[in-house]
């Protein structure tokens, strides 16, 4: 399976988690700790779905700050009723944008990333595929993974899934699944917990 079809098939399985939740679960605080389950919804929804003068007039009012934009843009599009928010995803489940400098595996990530984001503090399975985790682990410990995993993050450890055929780097050892090493990159505090090695508290630190 291609990358873009990876991530079109990502997109619609978050759709079918979207329709599967209540509205007391969409309020949920993620882990992303300023969003709720689906205001993380709207983050992926206005990726590929918000027009581009929305996005730039948000990008002008917020003095220019691409994070500030994002996160209004985010809450914006999760005012809409959650059906319309699946219907969405499932709508522009092909679309191949690339997002600039993190491309198609950022795009991955993302929605890998986030659909724990929704799925952890629910106590729902993660449901990853592990051709997907380790493109995704690829990527954040490949030092281009910007917004996801600063390049000092993983410099000098080393990385070992427990579940996955998939090791990285050189170092006191980071162990653990590859969901719980990919959110640890990217910097989940949630996921230190289950994992071990003497690379754990140099990492949380770092993060």
């Amino acid at each position: 399976m291609e990358i873009l079809e990876m991530i079109a098939d990502e997109r619609r399985r978050l759709a079918d988690l979207v329709d599967s939740l209540t509205e007391e679960q969409l309020q949920t605080r993620s882990l992303c700790a300023a969003w709720t389950a689906k205001e993380v919804v709207g983050h992926l929804v206005a990726v590929v779905a918000a027009s581009n003068t929305a996005a730039l007039k948000l990008l002008l009012t917020s003095g220019f700050s691409i994070h500030k934009a994002n996160a209004r843009l985010a809450a914006q599009t999760a005012e809409r009723p959650a059906p319309e928010l699946a219907a969405l995803l499932r709508e522009h489940a092909t679309n191949p944008f690339r997002p600039p400098v993190v491309g198609h595996p950022g795009a991955l990530t993302d929605l890998q990333i986030h659909s724990q984001d929704i799925r952890r503090p629910l106590g729902l399975p993660h449901q990853l595929r592990p051709e997907r985790m380790r493109i995704s682990l690829d990527f954040l410990v490949g030092g281009r993974a910007v917004g996801f995993t600063p390049k000092k993050r993983p410099a000098g450890l080393r990385f070992e899934t427990t579940d996955l055929d998939w090791a990285h780097g050189a170092g006191p050892a980071v162990r653990g699944t590859g969901e719980a090493v990919m959110l640890a990159l990217a910097g989940r505090e949630a996921a230190f917990a289950d994992l071990d090695g003497d690379g754990v508290a140099v990492l949380r630190r770092r993060a």
